[in-house]
């Protein structure tokens, strides 16, 4: 399947809606992605056109909206092309994977979604959004976020190792073990494993020494069962402190290691 995002408007004896997209991304994330918003179908006038496109301009942001709409040749039903621009709601690009598709007065969701509170609210915001005439069938399967498991699970902590080297402790197995755990209930594409260090020392060392670690907790949770080919593994030294170096507290927390998920 393309990568691009697909929102296509259908029709079979009425008007109806279809959105199916590799993944929607939420407005935070548009800021980074690339992909057009392809708009195709059949909707019943220039105004539902304008309507529609101008809709999902606003929800999208500045990602580029391909209009391949066609106009007439369709009867919709009454109020049809507001009641879908009311329904498009910032709520819809929470939906990854999936579709959301009108026929007539029916509308079906489906995909995954972060939470199970946002699969129901998505639903009840649509519903809210139309008339009692149109019925949401609500098959939204709840998928979590992956970053956002993994940094929970790896909280505050950091991964031990041995001082001066890339030994982990058995406080740092510890936590490559629950790390473990979460990687294989996300079930990530990939994973960038990145190793920092304090300032302590020359920068170049540091670089090394961190990504030497790096690559000790790409082996471990390669040995766990994690593919090799999802994980690599970077070293970032010093450069990139979350707090001051000045105290043992900051320095310790300075060396660390990050687990960032990758499209």
């Amino acid at each position: 399947m393309s990568m691009k995002q697909r929102i296509g408007l259908v029709a079979a004896l009425c008007a109806g809606l279809l959105a199916s997209a590799p993944g929607f991304a939420s407005p935070a994330a548009a800021a980074t992605g690339n992909e057009p918003i392809v708009v195709s179908g059949t909707v019943p006038d220039e105004a539902a056109r304008a309507a529609i496109i101008g809709q999902l301009a606003r929800l999208y942001g500045g990602r580029h909206i391909v209009d391949q709409l066609e106009v007439g040749g369709v009867t919709p039903p009454p109020n049809w092309a507001a009641n879908v621009t009311r329904a498009l709601t910032p709520a819809i690009t929470e939906i990854r994977q999936g579709q959301i598709r009108f026929d007539g007065t029916q509308v079906s969701l489906s995909g995954q979604i972060p939470s199970a509170a946002k699969r129901q609210q998505l639903a009840t915001d649509i519903a809210a959004a139309l008339n009692p005439s149109y019925t949401v069938n609500n098959a939204l399967v709840v998928k979590e976020d992956g970053q956002a498991v993994l940094d929970s699970t790896l909280g505050n902590r950091v991964v031990e190792f041995e001082v001066g080297s890339a030994t982990l402790t058995p406080a740092g197995v510890n936590i490559l073990d629950e790390m473990v755990a979460a990687i294989l209930r996300v079930d990530p594409p990939a994973i960038q494993i990145v190793g920092h260090t304090d300032s302590t020392g020359e920068r170049l060392a540091n670089i090394g020494l961190s990504l030497s670690r790096a690559n000790t907790v790409r082996d471990y949770l390669v040995s766990r069962g994690i593919p090799a080919e999802r994980l690599t593994a970077l070293g970032a030294g010093p450069d990139n402190p979350v707090v001051s170096n000045d105290t043992a507290e900051g320095r310790s927390r300075n060396r660390r290691i990050e687990f960032n998920i990758m499209q």
